[in-house]
């Protein structure tokens, strides 16, 4: 099997900057890099841990289908299949599963619409948006408790190798051709649903003065 510790090093930095941030909170969130496309296999968190530490156990391999491939005790974070579509269905390097209240009460506001779509907002270049007015959807799925019903829905939304879906009050799975680019897009969509909600915040308060 090839040696995937560079992989792991890559992944384990981007966990401790995402848990510098406090997005993993009560151990949820989890986060995924491939290792190899022929066959398909990554590396994902394990299940139940403090992503807060570093440690030997903070991850295993799996294959396409999010099964070990190493003998361990450790078992693979819920939303594997998630990963595991975005490595079957593109050639994606890294993805990134977060709970935060930010995405979760934009993911519950907008959830009836199916999406939400940001306009005349900077970040959204972190999506090659460039044009004066290009727009950036995202699309909201909902919270089926059956992993394998949510990972179907999931799957019709990674047509690219870099992308975003939110989960209606879950969370917000990002991938990119590599960490850098799912970390950029992941720090970008944060940003955009903070302004959002701020936005309304202050449109509701200016609506009562």
């Amino acid at each position: 099997m090839k040696d995937y510790s560079a992989e792991w090093e890559e992944l384990a930095e981007v966990k401790k900057e995402l848990a510098d941030r406090d997005w993993f909170m009560g151990t949820s969130g989890n986060l995924a890099i491939r290792v190899s496309s022929s066959p398909t296999s990554f590396l994902v968190t394990a299940s139940g841990k403090d992503k807060r530490r570093q440690t030997d156990e903070d991850f295993l391999i799996v294959d396409q289908y999010g099964e070990a491939l190493e003998e361990t005790t450790l078992r693979p974070s819920a939303e594997t299949l998630l990963h595991s579509s975005i490595f079957r269905k593109s050639q994606a390097g890294c993805s990134l599963h977060v709970h935060t209240v930010p995405n979760n009460v934009v993911s519950e506001l907008y959830g009836d619409r199916g999406e939400v779509t940001f306009k005349n907002q900077e970040l959204i270049k972190a999506f090659d948006k460039w044009e004066q007015d290009d727009t950036l959807t995202i699309p909201i799925i909902p919270n089926y408790a059956h992993i394998p019903s949510l990972s179907e829905e999931f799957s019709r939304h990674v047509l690219d190798d870099k992308g975003a879906v939110l989960i209606r009050n879950h969370g917000i799975t990002v991938w990119g051709r590599n960490a850098f680019e799912a970390k950029k897009l992941l720090e970008a969509c944060e940003f955009l649903f903070q302004y959002q909600l701020s936005l309304l915040s202050l449109k509701k308060t200016t609506q009562q003065l």
